[in-house]
């Protein structure tokens, strides 16, 4: 970002085993804050919120690292919610997946733009998306159209923070996913997996793999390495007929 911002950003390099180093804008620290025309607190979102998009978060590292090893099937659509700095997104479209990205801050788009630029990549898909909301948003207010289609492998990243999420992540995960669908969830053990679970259940979606992921986690040379523990979750589900009859 240029110096004329009104908020403080920082350049990290990010190291994913096995690929090149990605070159990342994010937000300085968790004090920054700018919503002047209040796009941000109309779609729900608040100043203590405001700058958790564009900070690093181990889990997102962790499911970037996952999808850098998944072989590369262009005609399988990949869609990542709550993506923030959208590091999974942006390691997967490098590989030559077909991805969009997805979130419910209005920079989150700006962000993503400015580090694909950044890396000398491609553009890519990006969509206004945000589960536990029923009021109509504005696009002035998102900056990005909004989420409607369906995508065969859903992903994302520390969804489940608190109570109200397992219910509503899993009720947007339905809406978006294809009737034969994949979804992916890096969990750091925040406690409401298991109850997650059984709501994913309603919509036909079964647990495949529930694996432990316990390692240390270091985004760059700079950083002191930390440990990380968590849970990688797969659900898979092939239904026919209407997926609006599942609830």
């Amino acid at each position: 970002m240029s110096t004329t911002t009104p908020y403080k950003t920082a350049l990290r390099t990010i190291h994913i085993p096995g690929q090149e180093p990605l070159e990342i804008f994010t937000l300085l620290d968790r004090q920054q804050y700018y919503d002047p025309l209040g796009a941000a607190e109309r779609l729900g979102i608040c100043s203590a919120a405001w700058p958790l998009f564009g900070m690093l978060w181990p889990s997102g590292l962790q499911l970037a690292i996952k999808i850098a090893k998944k072989p590369v099937d262009p005609t399988q659509r990949i869609l990542e919610i709550g993506c923030g700095l959208g590091l999974a997104s942006m390691t997967a479209h490098r590989l030559g997946g077909n991805v969009t990205a997805s979130d419910r801050h209005p920079l989150a788009s700006r962000f993503m733009a400015k580090n694909l630029k950044n890396n000398q990549l491609p553009k890519m898909p990006f969509r206004y998306g945000q589960w536990g909301r029923t009021e109509p948003v504005s696009l002035t207010d998102t900056g990005s159209p909004i989420l409607s289609d369906r995508y065969d492998l859903i992903m994302g990243s520390d969804l489940l923070y608190d109570p109200s999420s397992p219910g509503q992540v899993a009720e947007f995960i339905h809406q978006h996913a294809a009737a034969k669908s994949e979804v992916w969830v890096m969990d750091p053990n925040r406690g409401y997996r298991n109850r997650f679970t059984r709501k994913m259940a309603k919509y036909g979606f079964d647990l495949s793999e529930n694996k432990k992921i316990q390692r240390p986690f270091q985004y760059s040379e700079m950083d002191e390495a930390e440990p990380y523990s968590g849970r990688f979750l797969l659900y898979k589900r092939d239904v026919s007929g209407d997926l609006n009859a599942l609830a």
